[in-house]
């Protein structure tokens, strides 16, 4: 099952967070209706899918990756009518549906853990990890990610339980073939509804063996991914992608082999945490090393070419937005957010886009940690209050990783509330919607939008974005990110200046005779400068 020729290794994946998205019914919540009045802009764009962050039934104890009905739509996002309707609304316009999944762990309030708890004898009791033992007495001194042991205590089966993150999602048991074949037929019926594809939560969570204290990566993992990509994904013509903090390149050649054995691609994050003090949590932020993140980069571009397949992504739903943290979001907001993208969307892999990256959304800074909604944010704030920062320090941090930075509603317009909403919004606005938004975007020429939809239909008419050879260029430089990419017919130039100042770069004079695909400064360009954020594609052609 080769996938050399694999649709979604040309295409572009926007990310949509329902919750901020766009409301319908003013009651300040994104739903799945106000998708669907969305999904002409998106086309303009030109995305090929959407990632749809969770709407199943879920008690939102974690946004939604807390789900306690697989097969049901959480009312605050509408119906599963709705849901039908957005998968024939998407597929006119040429859009599939990628849903995200959670198959390391379920809600507590899932009938199969409602079940579980009743007793030891009970059918579905295996489905989850249980340990026998005594009360304050734990199995082993494992933490949850979010905070507090990994265990929690049922005092009615003299059994604790297993959880890698919440104490409301009990991990599953993959071990149990009833749990595997239950979440399959699942994902079938999800197949069978119109679902274009599935992103993985945590997936490299699933064999996970606590006794010995292995929670990623574990002995059987891609035993247990081989089978459910046989059994579910090579049914159809899927994109998949597994989110795997624990990858490496060598690892993700297994997870993306062009078999199609396991996933069409992985999320690796090892380049996103470069700007992260090492030792430290991700609140204690350096400057961007740039000659590590073009060295990181070029390992992943290298080791996966033609072996494996890698995901382009700078944002999400957890991440601050990059504008603001490898940008300028100031006097080069514009010009950064396009170099940013050039650099990202000139490499070989399927691009990610945030709602919100194409306007050049930035991160948010409000005055006081009560205007915060982000679970991880406020008990940050509350430990480290405690251990004694100041709260202006720690709001500092806020400022530059808080996942709220993401979570802010989309900047459709400079009306109320941004357009979003016509109620009360369930977080606020970016002040700054007010001249960011979707509105001014599509009534300038120049604007980041137009960028973005340039960048994507190069993608699609120029084969070498997906077959080049990647070469990096002047790896030691710390201004400038320079890489070529190459095939049979093309030989393309990639040039981003990462700073504020004018730097030269001699390289544009071996290219001068190129064509130039894009630009991100409005007038032309001369000779072998760089101006502050530049960023050029150029490339020779020939059969």
């Amino acid at each position: 099952m080769e996938n050399k020729n694999k649709w979604w290794k040309n295409a572009v994946v926007y990310q949509i967070y329902p919750k901020s998205f766009q409301d319908s019914d003013g009651d300040g919540i994104g739903d799945i209706p106000g998708i669907i009045s969305r999904l002409d802009y998106l086309k303009k764009l030109g995305i090929d899918a959407i990632w749809l962050s969770p709407v199943y039934r879920s008690p939102q104890d974690d946004n939604g990756y807390d789900i306690s009905d697989y097969q049901d739509i959480e009312p605050m996002f509408g119906t599963m009518e709705d849901m039908e309707q957005l998968f024939v609304e998407a597929k006119k316009r040429g859009i599939r549906i990628m849903m995200d999944l959670v198959l390391n762990h379920t809600s507590d309030e899932h009938r199969w853990f409602l079940e579980a708890k009743k007793s030891k004898d009970n059918p579905y009791h295996d489905y989850y990890v249980w340990r026998d033992g005594e009360e304050d007495v734990y199995p082993n001194d494992m933490n949850s990610v979010f905070g507090g042991p990994a265990w929690e205590w049922v005092p009615e089966l003299g059994q604790y339980y297993f959880h890698q993150f919440s104490v409301k999602q009990p991990d599953l048991n993959w071990e149990n073939p009833k749990v595997r074949r239950e979440l399959y037929d699942m994902i079938l019926w999800w197949m069978e509804k119109g679902a274009g594809g599935f992103r993985l939560d945590v997936i490299d969570q699933i064999a996970k063996e606590p006794d010995l204290k292995i929670t990623n990566n574990g002995p059987k993992l891609h035993e247990f991914l081989r089978e459910l990509s046989r059994e579910t994904f090579q049914k159809g013509d899927m994109i998949t992608v597994g989110e795997a903090w624990g990858a490496t390149p060598e690892i993700a050649k297994k997870y993306s082999n062009p078999d199609g054995s396991e996933f069409s691609m992985v999320f690796q994050f090892e380049h996103i945490m470069l700007d992260q003090e090492e030792g430290k949590e991700k609140w204690d932020t350096i400057p961007l090393n740039l000659v590590k993140l073009k060295k990181c980069l070029a390992k992943w571009q290298n080791t996966l070419y033609q072996v494996g397949w890698n995901s382009l992504f700078m944002n999400n739903h957890d991440l601050p937005r990059i504008v603001s943290r490898w940008g300028n979001d100031g006097k080069y907001r514009k010009e950064s957010a396009k170099m940013l993208a050039t650099m990202l969307h000139g490499m070989q892999g399927t691009p990610y886009i945030y709602q919100g990256e194409e306007l050049g959304m930035t991160n948010v800074q409000f005055d006081s940690i009560e205007e915060y909604e982000d679970i991880e944010t406020l008990n940050m704030y509350k430990e480290r209050l405690e251990k004694g920062y100041q709260p202006e320090e720690i709001l500092h941090s806020i400022y530059a990783r808080s996942r709220d930075n993401a979570r802010t509603p989309m900047q459709w317009s400079s009306e109320k509330n941004g357009g979003f909403t016509t109620g009360e919004p369930w977080f606020a606005v970016n002040p700054n919607y007010i001249r960011i938004n979707a509105k001014e975007a599509l009534e300038d020429e120049n604007s980041v939008f137009y960028y973005y939809q340039k960048l994507i239909q190069l993608r699609k008419e120029n084969p070498v974005f997906v077959n080049g050879k990647f070469e990096l260029l002047l790896p030691e430089d710390e201004r400038i990110f320079a890489y070529t990419r190459t095939d049979e017919h093309t030989k393309m130039l990639v040039c981003t200046n990462f700073t504020d100042e004018e730097v030269s770069c001699p390289l544009l004079d071996e290219w001068k005779d190129g064509e130039v695909w894009i630009q991100n400064y409005e007038d032309g360009r001369e000779g072998n400068i760089l101006r502050p954020y530049e960023a050029v594609i150029i490339a020779f052609t020939g059969k």
